[in-house]
C-alpha cells in the first residue's frame, strides 16, 4: 500500500481542503504516514497571504527535495494558493515537483496519480468545490463545511481573488443535505467556510439565498449543537446574521470581524468598502443583540502610507472595542495586488515592528480584561482532548471560542460544564462540574 503525508499552511479553508485531499487519497488506496520521510507521496497545501508563509513553505519543500534525491520514486505535490500564484514558474523554479494544482483543482490530484505515466503536470483552473470530495476529518465530532469559494472583493493587499477566483456559492439544499449526513455520522460542531460568508447565496439561481437562512436551516438539523463560521466582512455584516446569534442556541457566541485598520483613510486605500464608523456601528449592533459575544479580529500594521496618526486610530479602536483576541500582522506585499505598487510608501520595517509591539500590548491587555468576565461562571466546553500544556488535564473550547484547560472527566466530543477559576488573554482554566454532569 502506498502512503502519503500532507503538510498544511494557512487558513481554515486550507485545513478543510487538506482533509478532502486525505479522504480522496484514502479512497484511492493510500494510507497516511506519520512522518514525511515515510511517505511515497509528499503533499503541501500552501498559503500565499504573507511572505513569511511563502518562506516557511519553501524551506519545507527543499526538505522534500532531499528525500526525493534518496528515493527518486517519491512523488512531490504542491497544492493551494501559493501553487496557484506561482503557476507560471513553479516547475521552472522547483523542477523536482511532480504535480501542482490550485484550490479549485484538488480533484485533479487523483487523475494525476492514476495516470499511466507520471510526467510533471499543473492544474490551475477552477472546476469545482473541494467540498464535493470525500473527507478524512481530524476529529470525528467536528467538520469544516465549504459553503463558497473565491471572493468578489478587491482589497488592495489581498491575493485571494487571484488564487481562488470569483465567488461561487454551493447550492443551499446541497449544503443542508451534507450537514444532515455529517450529523448522522456523529458530528456535533460544524464550521461554515467562505472567503466572505456574509455574501453566501446572493448569486444562486433561480433562488438567491442569504447567509442567515443557512444558519437557521443548519440549526434545525438534529444532532448539530454548535455552528461556527469564518470569515465575515464588516461591510456585509447585517442585522439578520447578528439576530441569528441571539435567537439560535447552536450559533456560537463568537464573531470574527476583520478590522485591518482603525483609520478610515487607510481602509479606503485598502479598498475595504467600510470606514471606522461603519465598523464601530457593527460592533455596537453585535453587543446590543448578543452582549456576551466574543469579538475577534485581524489587523494589518504598516500598510503603505500609514502615518503615526493613522496607527493611533487603530490603537484607539482596539482600546475601545476590547477584542477578545486578534491576529496581528506586519504588511507584506503580494504579487499581483494593487498595494504592491505602493512601494514608494512602504513603511520602514523597524517602524512597523515598533507599532506592532504597541498594538499587541493593547490587544492582549484588553483581551485579558475582557476574559475576566468568565471567572466564576460555568461554561459549556466541547472537549477536544488532552491539554497541550498538561496531559493530565483536558482541553476544549467554549461557545466563545476560548480555549479552556480543565480538571475533571470528559470524552472528546462531549460537552462538559466547566466552572472557570482563572483567565488569561488567550485561555481559561477551571474544573468540570461533577454534579452538573451527573444531572
Amino acid at each position: 500500500m502506498k502512503s502519503f503525508h500532507v503538510t498544511t499552511f494557512g487558513c481554515q479553508m486550507n485545513e478543510h481542503d487538506s482533509e478532502r485531499m486525505k479522504g480522496m487519497l484514502e479512497s484511492l488506496g493510500y494510507a497516511e504516514a506519520a512522518a514525511r520521510d515515510d511517505a511515497d507521496l509528499i503533499l503541501f497545501n500552501t498559503c500565499s497571504i504573507r511572505e513569511k508563509a511563502d518562506d516557511r513553505f519553501v524551506a519545507h519543500l527543499y526538505e522534500a527535495r532531499a528525500l526525493k534525491r534518496r528515493d527518486p520514486e517519491r512523488v512531490i505535490g504542491v497544492g493551494g494558493c501559493w501553487a496557484q500564484s506561482q503557476k507560471d514558474a513553479v516547475f521552472r523554479q522547483f523542477p523536482f515537483v511532480d504535480v501542482a494544482f490550485g484550490p479549485g483543482q484538488v480533484h485533479k490530484l487523483a487523475e494525476f496519480l492514476t495516470a499511466d505515466s507520471l510526467t510533471a503536470q499543473g492544474f490551475f483552473e477552477f472546476e469545482g468545490f473541494t467540498g464535493h470530495l470525500p473527507a478524512k476529518r481530524e476529529r470525528e465530532f467536528q467538520a469544516w463545511i465549504q459553503i463558497s469559494a473565491g471572493c468578489n472583493m478587491k482589497c488592495a493587499f489581498c491575493i485571494v481573488p487571484t488564487t481562488r477566483g470569483r465567488e461561487v456559492s454551493r447550492p443551499f439544499e446541497e449544503l443542508v443535505a451534507e450537514i444532515e449526513v455529517l450529523a448522522a455520522d456523529g458530528v456535533k460542531e460544524v464550521t461554515l467556510l467562505g472567503q466572505n460568508v456574509n455574501s453566501y447565496g446572493l448569486g444562486l439561481r433561480p433562488q438567491p439565498r442569504r447567509f442567515s437562512e443557512l444558519l437557521y436551516a443548519v440549526d434545525a438539523i438534529t444532532g448539530i449543537e454548535r455552528i461556527r463560521y469564518t470569515s465575515p466582512h464588516p461591510a456585509h455584516m447585517r442585522e439578520d446574521v447578528i439576530r441569528a446569534h441571539a435567537e439560535l442556541d447552536s450559533v456560537c457566541d463568537h464573531i470574527h470581524l476583520p478590522l485591518q485598520s482603525g483609520s478610515s483613510r487607510v481602509l479606503k486605500r485598502m479598498r475595504r468598502t467600510y470606514g471606522r464608523e461603519r465598523f464601530m456601528d457593527r460592533v455596537a449592533l453585535i453587543r446590543e443583540h448578543v452582549p456576551d459575544c466574543a469579538i475577534t479580529t485581524d489587523i494589518i500594521v504598516g500598510f503603505p502610507g500609514e502615518t503615526e496618526s493613522d496607527f493611533r486610530e487603530t490603537l484607539e479602536v482596539a482600546e475601545e472595542v476590547g477584542f477578545d483576541g486578534a491576529f496581528t500582522f506586519i504588511y507584506s506585499p503580494r504579487k499581483d495586488t494593487e498595494a504592491a505598487a505602493f512601494s514608494d510608501e512602504f513603511i520602514p520595517h523597524e517602524v512597523a515592528v515598533e507599532r506592532m509591539e504597541r498594538l499587541v500590548e493593547v490587544v492582549q491587555r484588553r483581551a485579558r480584561e475582557r476574559a475576566q468576565r468568565f471567572v466564576g461562571r460555568t461554561l459549556d466546553v466541547l472537549v477536544e482532548g488532552a491539554s497541550r500544556q498538561d496531559p493530565t488535564r483536558l482541553r476544549g473550547r467554549s461557545s466563545h471560542n476560548k480555549v479552556v484547560n480543565f480538571d475533571g472527566l470528559g470524552e472528546p466530543g462531549e460537552i462538559v460544564p466547566v466552572t472557570i477559576a482563572s483567565a488569561t488573554s488567550q485561555t481559561l482554566a477551571g474544573e468540570a462540574s461533577f454534579l452538573s454532569r451527573l444531572s
